[in-house]
């Protein structure tokens, strides 16, 4: 099978990359005093001022942009070796920009000196073009390497297709990896593993294995541990245990030793799929060879755990590492507080959070939030308010989530006033409300018949630039249902509409409801007509709020009618409805056809 064949069948891709051969400009070069880190995600980079620099980093360098100038004012000039050893220690720092630039210092020199940048100098740059999320600038240098005779090595092509795979372009990757194949490039261990790593992040887990097998093939280059853990953790993310089980047991056939992150992957895989027993046995195969489950290991078997609702199995586990010496982590401590609070035990929470403060593990925001939304949860919202406060006390910033909690747990206890303050705290201290803050509260608002306050949150929602959704209007809509605020109710409905949002079964049933209310029941006949045409079939609270519009409206007749639409959808009338429909039957309201019809209806149904 050709190289080209093979990875023809890993991606299709209509256009081939093209890569441009001229030199990129250098980015400029760092103000005085300034350092910079790169903070990004597979699409998107930004830069900032990093003020966390540790001093050993500033002064390390400084002494290195010193060494620069004093090498720079040497006669004769130091080898290019020299540099390159500077320009490597400044890239190891993280400083890419500052390193770019001084090697395009070192260029502008070439004019008036024998000294020029060599195949490791260039190399250098293409992998800080690489970590600065601009792999074109490092294509660009390749057709420099070319122009200057350079014949490029592993490390520069390794370094081009990690670029690649960290911008997420893992099909141009791949295709630039089949390119240089055919052109006689001899991958290393290096290649095959930035390859499959980037594979398996996108979830092509197939197209990894064919990778696999195809270093297989190859004599000079066997995978190691790292090459078949990254394709038995992805396998196990897929919900494929059976066959990481495979691979696992392949690789050790062929000699190659498991080690703790191979052992994690497949327990976290198994515990999953609710497969304990084998689960168990291998972690008890981990002793046999020498490997130790670390934190990771025993966080995966805590967590599971928690998730079955066995949150007192999971306390034992935690014991379990601390006797074996290894020391849980916040995020053990936080997925086993969070297993009490789903079981509703926030006492057994507080006293994980008190013993992990004992054992010098600092609590995190994400710590404190489990606890707090664990007390709200159970309506003990004073001591989440007391936690909250702790929480400030000890410099941790609350996040939006945390706020949300506490806002949530406010309007809960029927504390609205509390929570718009708190809405306001959280705005001050520089924390934004999302949509979800202000549906808790207007939903709250509503019920506490405060429409006033209502609309003007909703304002609020405006004028701080956010776009209201369904679930903000829906809200708004059945409170003023719910306070006879019909006419206003039509309007914002009819606005909804406008707006191009489309209305969900929360938003039709609540002008239902407020239309049966006020008796406009034709009306409520149209809207469900118009839910139809809309594709928003009435449910069974649809149905149950027209009947019992029509039954309070005196219309049994039309209430008949619907109670048997509502049956042959196979719903079935709710507590509220047969309880006015019993009500109605042993009362001389009803006409005898009505009346029969009803013993009908009730004798299928009931009997």
């Amino acid at each position: 099978m050709s190289p080209s064949f093979l990875f023809s069948l890993i991606i299709i891709h209509k256009h081939p990359p093209r890569y441009t051969l001229l030199l990129p400009p250098p980015p400029p070069p760092p103000p005085p005093n300034s350092f910079h880190s790169i903070s990004h995600t597979r699409n998107n980079v930004s830069y900032s001022n990093n003020n966390s620099s540790s001093s050993t980093s500033r002064s390390d360098l400084a002494q290195a942009l010193n060494m620069f100038n004093d090498m720079l004012h040497t006669r004769p000039l130091p080898p290019i070796q020299r540099f390159n050893n500077l320009f490597a220690s400044i890239a190891k720092m993280k400083h890419h920009p500052t390193a770019i630039s001084l090697i395009h210092r070192l260029d502008l020199l070439a004019a008036i000196s024998n000294l020029k940048s060599d195949l490791y100098t260039l190399n250098i740059a293409i992998n800080c073009f690489s970590n600065l999320h601009r792999v074109d600038f490092g294509f660009s240098l390749l057709g420099k390497i070319f122009k200057l005779g350079y014949e490029p090595n592993c490390v520069t092509f390794n370094t081009l297709i990690r670029g690649l795979c960290l911008d997420g372009k893992i099909t141009r990757a791949v295709r630039f990896f089949d390119e240089i194949l055919t052109k006689g490039f001899q991958p290393d261990l290096i290649t095959y593993g930035t390859l499959i790593n980037g594979l398996c992040k996108i979830g092509n887990t197939p197209a990894a294995i064919l990778l696999l097998k195809h270093m297989d093939q190859a004599t000079s280059c066997q995978p190691n541990i790292v090459v078949y853990s990254t394709i038995i953790d992805s396998l196990c993310k897929d919900k494929q245990v059976h066959v990481a089980l495979k691979m696992f047991s392949d690789m050790t056939g062929k000699g190659i030793t498991p080690n703790v992150v191979t052992y994690t992957s497949l327990v976290h895989g198994l515990c999953n799929l609710g497969q304990w027993k084998e689960a168990t046995r291998l972690l008890s195969d981990m002793p046999t060879r020498n490997i130790s489950p670390n934190v990771q290991t025993f966080s995966v078997v805590v967590d599971t755990l928690c998730k079955e609702g066995m949150a007192e199995e999971a306390h034992k586990v935690l014991d379990l590492m601390i006797q074996r010496g290894v020391e849980p982590n916040a995020i053990t401590y936080s997925t086993l507080m969070d297993g009490y609070c789903l079981l509703g035990k926030t006492g057994n929470a507080r006293k994980v959070l008190e013993f992990m403060k004992a054992r010098g593990c600092k609590p995190d925001v994400f710590t404190y939030s489990i606890l707090i939304n664990g007390y709200c949860k159970t309506k003990r919202i004073d001591e989440a308010l007391g936690l909250f406060e702790d929480m400030s006390r000890r410099g941790l910033i609350p996040n939006t989530v945390t706020y949300n909690t506490i806002i949530g747990g406010l309007c809960d206890a029927g504390r609205p006033l509390d929570a718009c303050l708190l809405l306001d705290e959280m705005q001050t201290c520089g924390q934004s409300p999302d949509l979800f803050t202000y549906a808790t509260l207007l939903e709250c608002l509503c019920k506490e018949k405060r429409l006033d306050e209502a609309l003007l949150l909703f304002k609020m929602i405006e004028d701080e630039g956010l776009v209201p959704n369904i679930v903000i209007y829906t809200i708004l809509i059945d409170g003023m249902c719910k306070a006879g605020k019909l006419d206003a109710a039509k309007e914002l409905y009819f606005s909804v509409l406008a707006k191009g949002l489309q209305p969900n079964h929360y938003t039709y049933n609540a002008m239902i409801n407020g239309l049966c209310k006020g008796g406009k029941l034709k009306e409520a006949n149209v809207l469900i007509s118009k839910m139809k045409e809309h594709g928003c079939s009435p449910n069974d609270c649809t149905y149950n709020i027209i009947v019992r519009g029509f039954l309070q409206n005196n219309e049994t007749s039309e209430a008949i009618q619907y109670l048997k639409t509502l049956v042959d959808c196979g719903f079935s009338a709710d507590a509220s409805t047969m309880e006015m429909v019993f009500s109605l039957l042993f009362t001389d309201r009803l006409d005898p056809l009505c009346k029969e019809e009803l013993q009908k209806f009730l004798g299928i149904t009931c009997f």
